[in-house]
């Protein structure tokens, strides 16, 4: 034991887990800030305690390693808001708030408010620490938590606004680093051979098997893996929207993002097979279309590395408890050839897929303007460098991009917004501060865009050089059916409908990311796309392309059996 403060230790702690960026707003652990310093670990300042959750957390998908964000008592309602993508995404965020004194506590100290049951819901564990000398063990124990089993957020609420209560000298262990719990997986828990020999044999059965790889797969690093395993079988795969590029958009196997924000080949291909394997998915209600693909009765074998998942939202007909990666080499391992039918099954569904090609052509090369959003994905995958990596908000920027950017190469990436409009800016820079070699480009509509604009100026101050590709459509024109819906047959001057769904089309985004020490343009024209793209990469500073799109292009609905999906 040797005598140290808490926010020296707390500091040392964050560098020995290999933490390089801290996302907060203050006050919170000035003095740990302070000493962050000397250690080499970059603080970036946000203008909101939600945005720095979101940076947080696109900073540990893109290095599958915990990401850190804080904020001070007042605004841990912000933070705990913030994790909601996180622990829908499976993303291993640590935060850290202030809490109340107990010296104030119940006596309407200012700014209290009683928030700590705000994160139960959107972490996987939630500490309070009261005394420093449980600092260590308590620190351990966030990252343990964060990173092993199905990763997910954790909180840390400490005593004072901003955290004081630990920046007193103390008789503290030198820190320990488990450094097994500094990336995801923590473990690769190895599965049963005989659960493997079961799935294996049900698997032989199937006529028309697909896989659909999740979100575990990607998190696993079992991508190479999961090929291998589909090419040795023969078996088609389908991604969800957190395992795009497992299997490359290009490869003969290839089904592309099933479910809602889906290509309707996917769909297609998943509803005609009489098996379906869920690899490190929770057969959740986007990847299935609300529990649609496939359908009640199909045969499932799942693989997951929670027990709890395994047979959730679909009666197992085998089910592995492991790691992906580690499953899916000892499948590939005791499995034999395709099955007989393989061939023709795979003729289908490459069929399938052409025909979906065909149906997406005309507005894919459209060089209609306002631009069509078709076009957009095209000229990034087209610009988008072996290594580059791309980031998408949601809604109609999810259907998009998932649906219509190709992952053409094996160290490409693609990362996505769990459901939380307006992720996508500042989840794009955390994945450029963890990733800063790499080229990013960021897909956001409008809408999502202004969410956290001013963080423009956070990317300038801290040189947090992405290409930020703006789909400006004046609207959030997603809402359109439903407003369509809403009002039905009620017309006239009296009726403003457009007030549900519009935005000024006046308004300059460009303008405004020049304002903030950006660099930006306004592009009108696919040919100006398709020039800027590569230059904005090599701008070295962060660029903001203002792609002014048609606001009549509705992203395409998931096509599910019996209904036909809108084009």
């Amino acid at each position: 034991m040797a005598k140290t403060t808490g926010a020296r230790y707390f500091a040392e702690v964050i560098k020995g887990y290999g933490i390089t960026h801290v996302f907060f707003v203050p006050t919170i652990l000035m003095q740990a800030l302070a000493e962050m310093d000397e250690l080499g670990i970059q603080k970036i300042l946000t203008h909101g305690e939600k945005a720095a959750a979101y940076m947080a957390d696109g900073y540990a998908r893109a290095l599958n390693r915990p990401g850190l964000c804080m904020g001070q008592q007042i605004g841990a309602s912000n933070l705990a808001a913030g994790l909601r993508d996180a622990y829908m995404a499976g993303a291993p965020v640590i935060a850290i708030s202030g809490g109340p004194d107990t010296t104030g506590r119940y006596r309407i100290a200012y700014q209290e408010v009683e928030d700590f049951a705000q994160f139960d819901s959107m972490t996987k564990l939630s500490l309070q620490l009261d005394d420093v000398t449980r600092l260590p063990d308590l620190m351990r124990q966030l990252f343990r938590a964060a990173t092993s089993g199905a990763p997910k957020p954790v909180h840390l609420r400490l005593r004072g606004s901003h955290g004081q209560g630990i920046e007193r000298e103390a008789d503290l262990p030198a820190p320990i680093i488990e450094t097994e719990y500094a990336a995801v997986p923590a473990y690769r828990p190895q599965p049963e051979a005989e659960r493997v020999r079961a799935a294996l044999a049900v698997l032989a059965t199937a006529q028309r098997p697909v896989i659909v790889a999740g979100g575990g797969v990607t998190a696993s690093g079992a991508q190479t893996v999961l090929v291998q395993f589909a090419e040795k079988l023969q078996i088609p795969v389908a991604t969800s929207l957190n395992a795009k590029g497992a299997i490359l958009d290009t490869h003969p196997l290839a089904l592309g993002v099933p479910g809602v924000y889906s290509r309707e080949c996917a769909n297609r291909a998943i509803a005609e097979a009489d098996l379906v394997m869920f690899i490190g998915s929770h057969a959740g209600a986007q990847v299935t279309a609300n529990w649609k693909i496939p359908a009640p009765g199909v045969t499932v074998i799942q693989v997951d590395i929670d027990a709890q998942e395994l047979g959730r939202n679909y009666p197992n007909a085998a089910s592995i408890l492991g790691d992906a990666k580690a499953t899916l080499s000892q499948l590939t391992a005791m499995a034999g050839g395709p099955a007989a039918g393989a061939a023709t099954w795979v003729k289908r569904v490459q069929q399938i897929v052409a025909e979906w090609r065909a149906s997406v052509a005309a507005h894919y090369s459209s060089d209609a303007t306002p631009i069509r959003p078709e076009r957009i994905c095209k000229e990034i995958t087209e610009a988008l460098p072996p290594n580059g990596v791309v980031v998408s908000d949601t809604g109609h920027a999810g259907m998009w991009t998932g649906q219509l950017i190709d992952i053409r190469h094996p160290t490409q990436r693609y990362i996505r917004c769990a459901g939380s409009l307006g992720w996508g800016l500042p989840g794009a820079m955390g994945v450029k501060c963890a990733l800063p070699d790499r080229p990013v480009i960021l897909f956001s509509g409008d809408g999502g865009f202004y969410y956290h604009i001013g963080e423009l100026e956070t990317a300038a101050r801290h040189g947090i050089n992405l290409v930020m590709v703006v789909n400006n459509n004046s609207s959030l024109n997603q809402e359109i059916p439903l407003v369509g819906a809403a009002y039905r047959d009620k017309r006239g001057d009296k009726y403003k409908p457009d007030e549900m769904w519009r935005f000024q089309k006046t308004a300059n985004i460009a303008k405004m990311a020049e304002a903030m020490g950006c660099a930006a343009f306004r592009v009108e024209t696919p040919a100006q796309l398709r020039e800027l793209l590569p230059k904005a990469m090599a701008m070295n500073k962060p660029v903001v392309l203002d792609v002014i799109s048609d606001d009549t292009a509705l992203a395409p609905t998931a096509w599910t059996p019996g209904g036909a999906g809108r084009q």
